[in-house]
């Protein structure tokens, strides 16, 4: 026993000894405390609304919008099938209707970038290398020309490198912005050929136009044939709300909800839907390119 100790504290006194001379780390513990900054609820989700291009909207506004549409799914619920239980489940049910709603907006906007992308990369091509442009001047002419929904955020960095010529800052302004992949890179492309130069922008330019070129095809592909699965998706809602609203319009079937066995399959079945619509959702879900520069 004494020998294992022994054993155990010369190992860590290696490690002490190793950790002082190559990492600089003077603490008796294993390693150093993170100092990686912690990200709170309303940064994720003031990030998620502007890739849903929510720019204008407070995080509060969203939360207030959400509270009222479960109110107001509450009082419907209740005056429908006469019971707390079911206004609960139904205000609950409608207070996912803004989320669902701006990660439809988010998505399609996700879209509408990557397949603008490709376009705006070869028209940077050409004024950095034809035109003779530099860099800044160069991305900002190509964002005054973007798709509508993209605008404000190149207008918003052109503002930041007028006020501070600072190109960084700037592009770190648009990449927080668009929220896009493809954005990440090309920011980072030019941001090391406008601090470094030397570099072949050109080339590398033209390689990534036709790499998201061949990314946005088969995804615009892949979202055609899923059309029609799509369109079939929505009569998860649809099918039992009115068989609910035929139920409820023969014989005593209204009675039949306000019972503690009607209220509670109110309640499972509206869980029904919203796991069935979640799970259908998931498997419908295309490949997301991860943020490796966001």
């Amino acid at each position: 026993m004494i020998g294992w100790l022994i054993v155990g504290a010369g190992t860590y006194g290696v490690h002490l000894m190793v950790t002082a001379t190559l990492g600089g780390w003077k603490g008796l513990g294993a390693g150093p405390r993170s100092t990686r900054r912690s990200v709170s609820p309303s940064d994720h989700l003031r990030t998620w609304m502007n890739e849903a291009g929510l720019h204008d909207v407070a995080p509060q506004e969203f939360i207030a919008v959400t509270a009222a549409l479960a109110f107001v799914g509450g009082v419907i619920g209740a005056a429908i099938f006469g019971g707390l239980l079911p206004a609960v489940g139904a205000g609950a049910f409608c207070a996912t209707v803004p989320a669902a709603a701006y990660r439809v907006r988010r998505a399609d906007r996700r879209a509408a970038v990557e397949e603008s992308w490709p376009t705006m990369i070869e028209e940077l091509r050409v004024l950095t290398g034809s035109a003779g442009r530099s860099i800044p001047q160069a991305l900002f002419d190509v964002g005054r020309r973007a798709p509508a929904d993209l605008r404000p955020a190149f207008a918003a960095a052109h503002r930041e490198w007028v006020l501070s010529t600072d190109f960084g800052r700037s592009l770190e302004l648009l990449k927080s912005s668009l929220g896009s992949p493809t954005a990440d890179t090309v920011c980072e492309t030019l941001l090391v050929a406008h601090e470094l130069g030397g570099v072949d922008i050109d080339r590398r330019l033209a390689e990534l136009a036709e790499d998201r070129r061949h990314d946005a095809l088969a995804r615009k592909d892949a979202r055609a044939k899923q059309a029609g699965v799509r369109f079939a998706r929505r009569f998860v809602i649809a099918v039992p709300v009115g068989m609910a609203l035929a139920g409820m319009s023969l014989g005593e079937g209204r009675s039949s909800y306000q019972t503690p066995l009607g209220q509670t399959m109110v309640v499972v079945a509206l869980g029904l839907v919203v796991v069935c619509w979640i799970w259908s959702g998931r498997m419908l879900r295309l490949p997301v390119e991860e943020r490796v520069f966001g």
